[in-house]
């Protein structure tokens, strides 16, 4: 018997998972992947959420392996539109891009300082079973994990939480609906050498044929993303390399290219985050889209105000209202961050050349307004959604 089962090992399940075992809590973290996943689709790192990592002590870390990106530069043709200065919020004055990869490995080793048993890999779970003083989650392993032992094949803990992702088994297993839809939009995303001047800015390209997006990362390296007018899946490093450069007139190395992807926009929201001993957090209570790096960082924030309702309530000076409270508060800020991501999207799409030229019109006037300014830096670092 535990005190805590996290189900997934992502970003937000260790998060949580440190977060409890610091607390003195019994922790075990499920996760079906028999080894880490090394594809980075997430990069961005807010100061919401650094100040959150900063509590499990792994902020220090992650800032000093990250790039960060003090500055967004938005360009149309080549010529500047507006520009973001992130550096005049502190304690944390930059947006820090980090490969997911590697966030997901320092967070899994603040796990095993904590606690080397903690975390389980290669367990997938089956079913669930919420009998009102206890959960058993019953699961087999799979795949070959290096230097397993046998598991059991049922685990009991007096509360569950579902980290599992868009595609939640848990949310499933105790039956929370969800609502969502597609959205029309593709983006084809990559990483090759830095070789451009923009150092650690971040920029937007705002171009007729639609956005492209690029990203410091570290090791010399910078990510392009692409909106496409469809899912290009069998687009090659070139093919992206060509887009870009046909967009922004700026050349990359397709032959030095380390990471590929394209991917199409969901948005998908759990009715509730929580259920008899069960509770979801991250992309396994609200899938956003992930231009503007919305996803991993909400989850970090559900994660950090939860833990100290789990421990109050194993602790027995918990109260229902907290539950309440807690679900209320970060639906409503997952609904938010669901628009901004909405809009993010909107403002790529391609339109055509006359009326991008009156949007850029009136944003350049309007952007150096010093409350327009603050309250763009505030929405595109997800301030106040914590």
């Amino acid at each position: 018997m535990f005190d805590v089962i996290i189900v997934g090992a992502g970003p937000v399940g260790l998060y949580l998972g440190a977060l409890l075992l610091q607390e003195g809590q019994s922790v075990r973290i499920l996760e079906q992947r028999p080894v880490p996943s090394q594809h980075s689709r997430a990069i961005g790192i807010h100061p919401p959420a650094l100040q959150a990592l900063e509590r499990a002590g792994v902020a220090g870390t992650m800032v000093a392996e990250g790039v960060r990106i003090p500055l967004g530069i938005a360009r149309s043709g080549g010529r500047e539109v507006a520009r973001l200065r992130f550096d005049e919020a502190p304690p944390w004055p930059f947006v820090l891009s980090l490969k997911q990869a590697r966030t997901e490995a320092i967070l899994a080793a603040r796990v095993h300082a904590l606690d080397p048993a903690a975390l389980l890999r290669g367990v997938r779970v089956d079913s669930l079973h919420d009998a009102g003083g206890c959960v058993t989650l019953s699961g087999q392993q799979r795949g070959e994990v290096p230097g397993a032992v046998e598991l059991p094949a049922s685990f009991q803990a007096r509360l569950v939480i579902g980290a599992d992702g868009a595609k939640s088994t848990i949310r499933d297993l105790v039956n929370i609906p969800t609502t969502g839809r597609d959205y029309p939009d593709s983006y084809l995303m990559g990483d090759y050498p830095d070789t451009g001047s923009d150092r650690a800015a971040a920029v937007l390209h705002l171009e007729p044929g639609g956005i492209v997006e690029s990203f410091p990362v570290p090791g010399g390296l910078r990510r392009w993303v692409v909106h496409t007018d469809s899912l290009l899946a069998e687009a090659t490093a070139e093919d992206l390399a060509a887009l870009i450069t046909e967009r922004t007139g700026e050349g990359v190395d397709a032959g030095a290219n380390s990471m590929l992807s394209s991917f199409r926009v969901r948005s998908t929201m759990a009715t509730r985050m929580v259920q008899g001993r069960v509770a979801l957090v991250g992309d396994a209570a609200h899938e956003i889209s992930p231009i503007g790096g919305q996803g991993m960082n909400l989850g970090w924030l559900d994660a950090a105000a939860l833990a100290p309702i789990i421990v109050a309530a194993l602790r027995g000076e918990g109260t229902g209202d907290q539950l309440r409270d807690f679900q209320r508060a970060r639906l409503r800020a997952s609904h938010r961050a669901s628009r901004q991501a909405w809009l993010n999207m909107v403002l790529g799409r391609a339109v055509p050349a006359p009326c991008l030229s009156v949007l850029h019109a009136l944003l350049r006037p309007a952007l150096r307004l010093r409350r327009v300014q603050n309250l763009a830096v505030r929405r595109f670092t997800m301030h106040g959604l914590g």
